[in-house]
């Protein structure tokens, strides 16, 4: 006796299922697949957590900075990440802990140049480096970490807070939202 289609539907819901969670979940990008994140919570991130804006780089040193990262993406054939933030932000803090985690850390550096510019003094305000705004045609962000994905010719991909949204509370979402943008390299 064959099998029906409704027998069929049946018997291949939980794969289609797994297939469409992982989907959800980011577990793959373009790329290949996200590295697996050891440490399933943020409050069991390594501590102390980085400080990783330079508070004290003036415009000149922050364009010079994005300068030479676009040139090396276009080299290696990668994205860059311009993470906009500050150190007081503890969210920006936790997902420079999370790209630098020793199982994360191979991938960042193997699909995107990241350039962290510091672009507040305080909470909120906008007060530093507004020549990155501009330069991406931004007026505002809507929250910290702000993160543009561009390509190495500048045009960009995505430009958002949501690598730590309410959906990206775990370091494994944080890195499954950044392998969404890693590029697949020419073979």
């Amino acid at each position: 006796m064959g099998l029906t289609l409704q027998g069929f539907i049946r018997a291949a819901a939980p794969i289609v299922g797994c297939l469409m969670l992982a989907a959800c979940h980011g577990q793959a990008s373009a790329a290949g697949p996200s590295p697996h994140v050891q440490i399933a919570k943020l409050e069991d991130l390594p501590k102390p957590l980085p400080k990783p804006y330079d508070e004290t780089a003036t415009p000149q040193a922050v364009n010079a900075a994005l300068d030479a990262a676009f040139a090396r993406a276009g080299a290696g054939h990668k994205r860059v990440i311009v993470d906009m933030g500050g150190n007081w932000c503890s969210w920006c803090r936790m997902l420079a802990a999370v790209m630098d985690l020793p199982e994360v850390k191979p991938f960042m550096d193997a699909n995107f140049e990241v350039v962290p510019v510091n672009v507040t003094s305080a909470q909120g305000s906008l007060d530093r480096n507004a020549q990155v705004l501009k330069r991406f045609g931004m007026t505002k962000v809507e929250g910290f970490p702000w993160l543009i994905v561009a390509e190495a010719d500048g045009k960009v991909v995505a430009s958002s807070d949501a690598v730590t949204d309410d959906a990206h509370h775990t370091p494994q979402t944080m890195v499954d939202w950044l392998a969404q943008y890693a590029k697949v390299k020419p073979s």
